[in-house]
């Protein structure tokens, strides 16, 4: 199943889940990130022209509102200057959006820093220091009682990681995710 984002649910969820739902599913992945933003000394003619085309695979873009939220929470745009276009929006815009929702930027910005997404942080962190060590270097072999217990160690990480992410996830209202 296919997942999007909706705005509302967007401006609930953590910065990672934002990058990791742009990484996995944003339409501009066959695209070189160039193509989204003006060249040094581009005429403007040419650049419109690539701007609407950009911008119209932002439109159709199933994590669209993921990718202005992080553009946002970078604070990428200036108002006076067009030279990007991201989350369909171009620099200005992004700029104007920025400027209204200062806000809850910021309480967005705050909650990334929370306990628990330190938590999932660290956990995450953990489990793949956890899965790049090699027990057979412990003087075991395939099979060993180590690999058994970083078997065992892996499965509790990744358990407790579920547990935090689900439960986020629920909160922002992410059902089909949860």
């Amino acid at each position: 199943m296919r997942y999007s984002m909706t705005p509302e649910q967007t401006r609930q969820s953590r910065r990672a889940v934002l990058q990791a739902a742009v990484d996995t599913a944003a339409a501009c992945a066959t695209f070189t990130p160039d193509a989204f933003f003006r060249e040094d000394g581009e005429q403007q003619i040419t650049w419109q022209a690539r701007r609407a085309e950009a911008i119209r695979v932002c439109i159709g873009c199933p994590v669209r509102a993921a990718c202005e939220e992080l553009a946002l929470r970078d604070g990428d745009g200036r108002a006076n200057v067009d030279d990007m276009v991201r989350g369909g929006l171009t620099g200005p815009e992004l700029a104007a959006v920025r400027t209204r929702q200062a806000d809850r930027l910021a309480a967005a910005i705050d909650a990334d820093r929370d306990a628990e997404g330190q938590r999932l942080d660290d956990l995450t962190a953990e489990l793949k220091r956890t899965v790049l060590k090699n027990p057979d270097k412990a003087g075991g072999h395939r099979g060993s009682r180590a690999q058994a217990e970083q078997n065992t160690q892996v499965q509790l990480l990744t358990d407790q990681i579920r547990v935090i992410r689900k439960a986020r996830r629920t909160r922002a209202g992410w059902k089909a995710a949860a």
